[in-house]
């Protein structure tokens, strides 16, 4: 993982914790056999591939604030 695309993943989500839980899960995706939504070179790394989709804007997450369990 190389410190640049951490750094402009970080502009995209600044929050670093959901930045992290944004990336481990998609590189446990990426694991499983799902199909990089990036251009890749070999000798690229799962997590560098997770960062550059987030940097190229096609990984998104969704913040669930607020919600209730009804309880």
């Amino acid at each position: 993982m190389t410190t640049q695309l951490l750094q402009e993943a970080a502009q995209v989500i600044p929050n670093q914790q959901l930045l992290i839980n944004v990336v481990s899960k998609r590189v446990r995706q990426l694991g499983l056999g799902h199909r990089p939504l990036v251009e890749i070179t070999p000798r690229m790394s799962l997590t560098d591939i997770a960062l550059k989709e987030i940097i190229a804007g096609k990984l998104t997450y969704e913040s669930l604030e607020g919600s209730t369990d009804g309880a």
